[in-house]
């Protein structure tokens, strides 16, 4: 069955040629980034301090795609040491800032500028991008943070009105009945949401025998990483297209997004100019390798970034979507964020969401690594709907023991799993905005 191809490739292509008539082709974006690049790096040598010490001493100009590999990397830690330095505009200049606290650290933040111009590039992604999955007429529900001017929920609900689409700013999902009752009285009919918070509001309404009463076409999930569970599972609630955006606030939120095929990210190739590295040597892989998400800035003003490592692992796509789009694809990701238990082996957020989603009475969960004796422990609370069936205890062991790294540790009791439960009728809203992992408490916890 013939699919409509991503609708960001059209946006990108009047971006890039002034126009949509004719054809886009790799030449054409190619040519365009690499002279994009060109300016951005300009802008940045003249106007940021950071990169201008970055830079000193190099022949930063480029002639050429490959020759970005020639300068340096930009990383979060430059941000949190130097983020005023990266600036190339005026403070008066900037309309807002973002501070990212790093989940489970008590380290220095993130701090993140934007200009109007730069904020109006998210919501012009935000316009065509959400074509995939509605139209004009729609209702949106964003169950995202938008009570601030320039957060996300605020610039997605301004970037769907553009699109003649209906969006409703709800917020984080404290009490699941306010959000199902919204959604019958306002006729909501697509979902934006942080994949936990939708899944266990699925469920608090298949719960009450209400799902058949919804008429829910789409949920796009973001923010997060997704696990397949997850989206599995709305759709057998619903009967939904579910939908995986990738981004960051460093991009600017939006990096891209599945079209109908479901077969990676269509990349915003207009805007930013993305790159994937072998994490440890950081030279560039052969497409179709995985690798480290890198991205340079192609369109912002305030706070470029070049060549900011994301710590994401993806890998570019060979061969053409089914969609026949031109725009690169990114296979949908690993989650950024690795706690080692030894020189080799690794846990991952992820690793847990694909087991723990499967239980249904599971709303949310905390993964945190000490060390007592030598011997990792992981401590995972869990935050139920209902009091603890009896089994539930070994049933959750057991499920966890298929993530092939945990069952190794117990195995060689190199690594010890203590659950501890609490219960709540609710959906808990998230104590930090930070994406979720694991806290390695380790350091701090050494007899």
């Amino acid at each position: 069955m013939a699919i409509n191809v991503t609708p960001l490739e059209p946006w990108v292509q009047e971006k890039i040629i002034g126009n949509r008539s004719g054809r886009l082709t790799r030449k054409l974006i190619e040519n365009y980034q690499l002279n994009k690049l060109q300016e951005t790096i300009a802008w940045v040598s003249a106007g940021s301090r950071f990169y201008r010490r970055l830079y000193k001493g190099l022949d930063s100009k480029i002639s050429c795609l490959a020759d970005i590999n020639k300068l340096p990397f930009t990383t979060s830690e430059d941000l949190k040491n130097y983020p005023l330095d990266f600036l190339c505009v005026s403070q008066d200049d900037i309309s807002r800032i973002v501070t990212l606290q790093t989940s489970g650290t008590t380290g220095k933040p993130k701090r993140l500028f934007f200009s109007e111009p730069d904020q109006e590039l998210t919501i012009d992604f935000f316009h065509h991008g959400m074509f995939t999955l509605v139209e004009p007429g729609d209702r949106v529900l964003i169950l995202l943070p938008g009570e601030t001017t320039g957060s996300v929920g605020n610039l997605l609900h301004l970037g769907l009105a553009r699109a003649g689409v209906i969006g409703n700013i709800h917020g984080m999902v404290i009490d699941p009945e306010v959000t199902f009752e919204q959604i019958k009285r306002e006729e909501i009919n697509v979902l934006v949401g942080i994949p936990a918070q939708v899944l266990n509001l699925a469920r608090f309404i298949a719960s009450r025998d209400e799902s058949s009463s919804l008429n829910i076409k789409s949920v796009l999930l973001s923010t997060d990483y997704v696990p397949l569970t997850v989206v599995k599972e709305l759709q057998k609630y619903w009967g939904c297209q579910v939908f995986n955006h990738y981004g960051m606030t460093e991009m600017g939120l939006g990096g891209g997004i599945e079209c109908e095929g479901f077969c990676g990210y269509h990349l915003r190739e207009a805007d930013l100019y993305f790159e994937i590295i072998d994490p440890l040597t950081g030279t560039p892989v052969i497409d179709g390798r995985p690798g480290e998400i890198v991205f340079t800035t192609l369109t912002r003003s305030a706070m470029p970034l070049v060549r900011y490592r994301t710590g994401d692992i993806s890998r570019f796509i060979p061969g053409p979507c089914s969609c026949n789009t031109v725009l690169k694809r990114l296979e949908r990701l690993k989650s950024r964020d690795r706690v080692f238990l030894n020189e080799r082996d690794y846990l991952t957020i992820s690793d847990f969401d694909e087991v723990l989603f499967e239980f249904g009475d599971i709303i949310d969960f905390e993964v945190t690594l000490t060390e007592v004796a030598k011997q990792n422990r992981l401590n995972i609370n869990i935050l139920l709907r209902k009091p603890v069936a009896e089994d539930v205890e070994q049933s959750l062991l057991q499920s966890l023991a298929k993530i092939p790294n945990l069952k190794t540790g117990l195995q060689t009791n190199s690594l010890q799993v203590n659950l501890n439960f609490s219960e709540t009728p609710g959906v808990r809203a998230p104590k930090s905005r930070a994406k979720r992992q694991i806290q390695d408490r380790r350091r701090s916890d050494q007899p």
